[in-house]
């Protein structure tokens, strides 16, 4: 019998009778394109730095203790509870059946603490529909949450409680981020809170199946730390115990974690986050081109000599990057000198951006590289 591969949300649903600051890349568009370049490469070298110190700290003798105890008390225990619609009975029910009363509809996952304050990200599909939130702290303190907002593009949603001076986890950066390096996965998988498991970075930028046919906005970090239904919401945090990631899906024949876990990343999360936290909705950047993945086959046929990068094939009327000066035919190849390989990664360049910032896209244009200022 042949069996599918299948994408498993990591929330549970059980039958009962029951702002702060980000790193930004953009710039005052009165600078020049290469002083505008020279700010981003300045940004750049400091995460690099930064990237070293935080190797060496994570190799030394105590592992992964001083992080897991460190980011174990900002992640908390979200339950969900939908209430029973209840429909109206027919005549042939009362006479002669014996209906059953409608239940209630719980959902268990994960969350983190970002703001002393009581803000806290966790999953769209956690939370969705849901009528009322109550968290559950590491202390075994429980509190009813308030939904500032969801957005089911990039799946994640912001919680509030009414709670000051709280352990609030130290915001990475997951660009910093680099493949084999180790990271901890904490949630309460299957109802088992404040589990904590250990894995590499398997990849980056990496995107998923969709079969609803819903606009999407995913670059998951890969990685084989195990996760299971009960994790979506929990913290992916590197080994300076910073948060990286939300943990949201497993790719899964059984339902269960089979080595291949992916999270959103936490540059995404900054982004989203704080736009609830300002603005009460996501404010999101569009680049306004049709794109198309560049491979030796692809490549070939379009006639480019090059298979690294985005082969721009659409370029909408009126759109940012029209009015930028992007052409169809140009090869992007970095955003805000952050290579581009896939669409996904593209979606999570421009998903860091809000209307009215700007960014340098590279292209290579007639085997010419060009940067241009996108102003979105």
């Amino acid at each position: 019998m042949k069996r599918n591969l299948i994408i498993i949300l990591l929330s549970v649903i059980i039958s009962v009778g029951a702002s702060y600051p980000i790193t930004s890349k953009i710039v005052d568009s009165k600078l020049s394109t290469q002083d505008l370049i020279e700010e981003i490469s300045n940004t750049q070298n400091n995460h690099d730095q930064n990237r070293s110190n935080r190797t060496i700290a994570g190799l030394t003798a105590t592992g992964f203790c001083d992080a897991a105890e460190m980011a174990v008390q900002t992640v908390v225990y979200v339950k969900v509870v939908q209430k029973a619609k209840y429909q109206s009975q027919s005549f042939y029910d009362l006479i002669f059946g014996f209906p059953q009363t409608p239940k209630d509809q719980v959902g268990l996952g994960s969350g983190v603490i970002i703001r002393s304050d009581g803000y806290i990200v966790t999953n769209n599909h956690v939370v969705n529909g849901a009528d009322q939130i109550q968290v559950t702290l590491e202390n075994n303190q429980v509190y009813d949450a308030k939904l500032i907002g969801t957005d089911p593009a990039t799946d994640l949603a912001l919680l509030k409680i009414d709670a000051k001076d709280l352990p609030a986890i130290e915001l990475g950066d997951s660009d910093e981020l680099r493949l084999g390096e180790w990271v901890l996965a904490i949630g309460s998988p299957y109802d088992l809170r404040s589990t904590i498991t250990a894995g590499i970075v398997s990849a980056k930028g990496r995107s998923l199946p969709q079969y609803d046919g819903q606009y999407r906005v995913e670059s998951f970090i890969q990685t084989d730390a195990a996760v299971n239904p009960g994790n979506s919401g929990g913290a992916l945090v590197n080994a300076a115990g910073q948060l990286v990631g939300i943990n949201t899906s497993i790719m899964s024949l059984t339902g269960s974690y089979t080595g291949y876990s992916f999270a959103v990343p936490v540059n995404i999360v900054k982004k989203i986050t704080n736009d609830f936290i300002e603005y009460g909705s996501v404010q999101r950047a569009l680049l306004g081109i049709g794109i198309v993945e560049l491979n030796a086959d692809v490549a070939k046929r379009l006639g480019i000599d090059r298979v690294d990068g985005i082969y721009v094939a659409e370029i909408q009327q009126g759109s940012a990057a029209q009015k930028g000066g992007i052409k169809v035919g140009d090869v992007i190849t970095e955003i805000n000198l952050n290579k581009v390989k896939n669409n996904a990664a593209v979606q999570e360049q421009i998903s860091k951006l809000r209307p009215g910032e700007q960014a340098v896209v590279t292209v290579i244009r007639d085997g010419v590289q060009k940067e241009i200022i996108v102003k979105f």
